[in-house]
């Protein structure tokens, strides 16, 4: 059930700090930004956007604008402002039975050709992206389409090369200029709802040989994410090398909310370059301009906390930009381009019209997920369905008009210094747990346009704790920038070691198959969390006792994330209170008497869709011990992470 209790970090305060500007409207379009241009970039490297939702926008009566204002057409506005290429994602059968659409902008094989045939009206590139499954295709989900389902590796390969190589032809009797193609999007678990490399390879090979035949000219991709994660990307290609997979170019996603450094950006790819001489693109990145939402949907990213590495802004998002280019630039003559990915996915209507703009993204499938996608998404579609959960993240204004930043694909190259101005300035969120201090701290870092920062001593207005809660503290810096404080004093826990960071580890012991403690990309808080996936079906657990606790009732939380996992899979949290003052001929009976026991099950429903969950409260009795336990009984190939462990005292 939902948890009132948010886990946290159960053994120190975490702060993290945001940089926040004043959301940009259409009026701030004449407002420049500063930007350094990319050093050597070649002519060739690919400046693009992923504007695969733009047929069904249009249908839902979005209007794109030019500088002036003006209604234009989305692509010759893009190539206006330096955009080189356009990214478009196809599905193999984006509809239900009776013809309803998925959302998402309903591509098909169709409306993918639509769109690549406008980008080649404006001198634009395309770059094709198979997911070969009816929607989305990410690290948490590679569904077979509808028409492949049942199908063995070796089919689905056949199958893959078929759809592959009709869907090219089709492309290219339009007169569509196909410069690369995606077998697959972010395949890290799978492709095609095929798992294991040697018939993911398969699958890749079936792809690749489709395009070498229809399109000889068009580069291979295949696409990656995670790069943060140490070793994934060497051993990747590794494992593709070792299977005989035909490709050119290794393809990487990279937000800077999830996905680590820019200099390990660098590192990662430069390692396959080198190693096993392919090119290097990032298909997939972008920045938010503001924490507004546009459309009444909630957004991707929409907390102050979520977004830290650069201010949140226009500014912020050329900048961000600039730094990923810079990336794959960085490792030479390999890396070959980047794309923002659906910088144009605008709201159809404002959040006060919430229930006309549920029409619209039913009827057009312009928001992320229609209802009709639950068929065959239940897990995901079937849950998130609604409107854009990026349209903060856009290069437009919610009008349609383009922001500033929409010149950094042109600005990348030419360079620009415009005025500079304040475009953030450091807020600060804190985790504690009551009873401890709300350490602020005593400076907090100014933001300019010209890439600059300063740190600013900053006064903070007094507040009363009392208790756990929410307090915002209002402050200002020294120059008079206002910044607010967001202190979050959680419950105490007591439990040590509940988020597995340091020697808190150690205190977990394992048992079965398939669970380890370390370091993880997709913690929900730290960087350690207890990890769960194995090739084939597999049960375990990871148990902590605690002994001295105070008499009263306890409930246990957790917080988690994953996927892969079908019916009758289960990860549960479980306390259990029991007797240590029993003698030794004391009956079993007795001491199952006096043994209480409650549970919940934690949920796996995708990547990083954290969800934490609550167990009842068990009465814990002077001299007890208390069992915290996770359990899982998971499927080959499910996986997921379980983090933030909390046991809190309630009464």
């Amino acid at each position: 059930m939902p948890s009132p209790i948010r886990a946290a970090i159960a053994t120190a305060a975490a702060v993290s700090l945001a940089l926040v500007a004043s959301p940009a409207h259409a009026d701030d379009a004449s407002i420049d930004i500063s930007l350094s241009a990319v050093d050597g970039l070649s002519a060739d490297f690919m400046t693009g956007v992923d504007v695969s939702s733009v047929l069904s926008l249009e249908e839902s009566g979005v209007v794109f604008r030019d500088d002036t204002g003006a209604p234009a057409d989305l692509f010759h506005v893009l190539a206006d402002h330096g955009v080189t290429d356009v990214r478009v994602r196809v599905w193999n059968d984006p509809f239900d039975a009776e013809g309803r659409g998925y959302g998402g902008g309903n591509v098909d094989v169709a409306r993918a050709i639509e769109i690549g045939e406008r980008a080649t009206d404006a001198g634009l590139g395309v770059t094709v992206d198979f997911h070969y499954s009816d929607f989305w295709a990410d690290p948490g989900k590679q569904q077979a389409p509808k028409a492949w389902e049942g199908l063995t590796a070796a089919q689905t390969a056949d199958a893959v090369h078929d759809f592959t190589a009709d869907a090219l032809a089709r492309f290219a009797d339009a007169g569509v200029d196909v410069r690369m193609v995606q077998v697959g999007n972010e395949t890290n678990n799978g492709v095609a709802g095929v798992t294991g490399w040697d018939g993911m390879a398969e699958v890749f090979r079936a792809g690749s040989a489709a395009v070498r035949e229809t399109l000889p000219d068009a580069l291979v991709a295949v696409h990656f994410t995670n790069p943060e994660t140490p070793g994934r990307y060497a051993g990747y290609a590794a494992e593709l090398a070792a299977r005989g997979v035909d490709y050119d170019v290794f393809a990487s996603s990279y937000y800077p909310y999830w996905h680590g450094t820019i200099a390990n950006l660098t590192d990662v790819l430069s390692h396959v370059a080198e190693v096993h001489d392919k090119k290097v693109a990032v298909v997939e990145t972008s920045w938010a301009y503001t924490l507004e939402d546009g459309d009444g949907h909630g957004n991707t990213i929409d907390l102050a906390s979520e977004a830290t590495a650069y201010p949140v802004s226009p500014q912020g998002q050329a900048t961000a930009f600039r730094d990923v280019v810079q990336a794959v630039a960085d490792v030479g003559d390999a890396g070959i381009g980047v794309f923002s990915w659906e910088p144009a996915w605008l709201p159809v209507g404002p959040p006060e019209q919430l229930e006309a703009n549920r029409l619209l993204w039913e009827r057009d499938g312009s928001g992320w997920a229609t209802s009709y996608a639950g068929a065959y998404d239940p897990a995901d579609a079937g849950r998130w369905f609604g409107g854009s959960a990026v349209d903060n993240q856009a290069l437009f204004a919610f009008d349609g008009t383009p922001l500033p930043s929409l010149r950094m694909f042109e600005y990348v190259r030419t360079g620009a210094q415009g005025p500079r101005v304040v475009t953030g300035v450091e807020t600060v969120a804190l985790e504690i747990e009551e009873g401890e201090d709300a350490a602020l701290p005593e400076t907090v870092t100014v933001s300019y346009s010209d890439g600059t920062t300063e740190d600013q001593p900053v006064v903070w207005d007094a507040v009363e704790i009392d208790g756990p809660g929410v307090y915002t503290v209002a402050g200002r810096t020294s120059a008079g920038h206002e910044t607010s404080a967001t202190i979050e004093v959680l419950a105490r826990s007591h439990l040590p070691g509940g988020g597995f960071e340091g020697d808190g580890a150690a205190l977990w012991t394992l048992a079965g198959d398939g669970g380890s403690i370390g370091w993880r990309a997709d913690a929900s808080a730290g960087t350690n969390a207890l990890h769960v996936w194995l090739d084939r079906d597999f049960t375990g657990s990871a148990t902590q006792v605690v002994t001295g606790l105070e008499p009263g009732r306890y409930v246990a939380t957790a917080t988690s994330q994953g996927g892969g996992t079908l019916p009758g899979d289960t990860v549960t949290l479980r306390v259990t209170a029991s007797p240590t003052h029993l003698p030794a001929t004391a009956a079993d009976r007795a001491a199952q008497a006096q043994t209480r026991t409650a549970e919940a099950l934690l949920a796996f429903d995708g990547w990083r869709a954290y969800a934490t969950s609550e167990t009842d409260a068990v009465r814990v009795q002077r001299g007890q011990e208390v069992t915290v336990e996770i359990a899982w009984e998971l499927s080959a190939g499910a996986w997921g992470t379980v983090d933030e462990v909390r046991l809190v005292k309630v009464g």
